[in-house]
């Protein structure tokens, strides 16, 4: 198997790659649109990396309430944390468009038998440090759903995302419904209250490109 572009393998040469491959930790697996990937409740030892295509981590409450915590693209992982605490997973992963998953068996992975391969500690630094990013993703949705307006809320992510991408014009990995359960809000209302800041000049948008022009409160 090619070696993967993600941040996951940094500083892991050729030959680690290979050494990482032989030991049999790794498989892919292809999925369709809408396709779960883990379901809430179920212990993993696998993390996922994605190749092609992105999924989303979904929490669904009792009610069929849909809310999307994060998006995962190309090169980015999921499930690290349950894989390394072998706890029961609180979220879904869904496959958001026709995608293609690497499974890493965190089990083969960081067992002691491999602790004296070079590869290992790389990769265990690397895993770390996606977590931490990671938290940062999770740490700035919640920054997003803590104002109490629709506006609020619509400024605050999209101003994020402005500044992530360096743009006042960008775009966002959601369609409208994505978009809403994202923050917490009703379709309705996020596309009314769009509607009212593209109007006053706030911000302009296509599907999911927007610009943002300026902002009040």
């Amino acid at each position: 198997m090619k070696k993967i572009f993600s941040p996951l393998f940094h500083g892991i040469s050729d030959e680690e790659w290979q050494e990482m491959q032989s030991v049999h930790c790794m498989r892919k697996t292809s999925f369709e649109k809408n396709a779960v990937i883990f379901h809430v409740g179920t212990v993993v030892s696998e993390i996922g990396i994605v190749i092609q295509g992105s999924v989303h981590i979904e929490s669904n409450d009792f009610q069929g309430n849909r809310s999307i915590l994060s998006n995962v693209s190309v090169g980015q992982i999921f499930a690290e944390t349950y894989a390394l605490c072998h706890e029961p997973m609180m979220v879904d992963v869904v496959a958001d468009e026709n995608c293609e998953i690497l499974f890493m068996n965190l089990n083969i992975l960081i067992n002691e038998r491999y602790s004296k391969c070079s590869w290992q500690h790389k990769f265990m630094k690397n895993i770390l440090n996606a977590s931490v990013q990671k938290n940062l993703v999770l740490s700035n949705r919640i920054f997003c759903t803590t104002p109490k307006s629709a506006r609020a809320r619509i400024l605050t992510y999209l101003s994020y995302q402005s500044v992530k991408e360096g743009h006042t014009t960008f775009e966002i990995p959601f369609n409208r419904q994505q978009m809403a359960d994202y923050l917490n809000l009703d379709r309705s209302a996020l596309s009314k209250e769009l509607g009212r800041m593209r109007d006053e000049g706030i911000l302009e948008f296509h599907k999911n490109q927007f610009t943002l022009k300026h902002t009040v409160s």
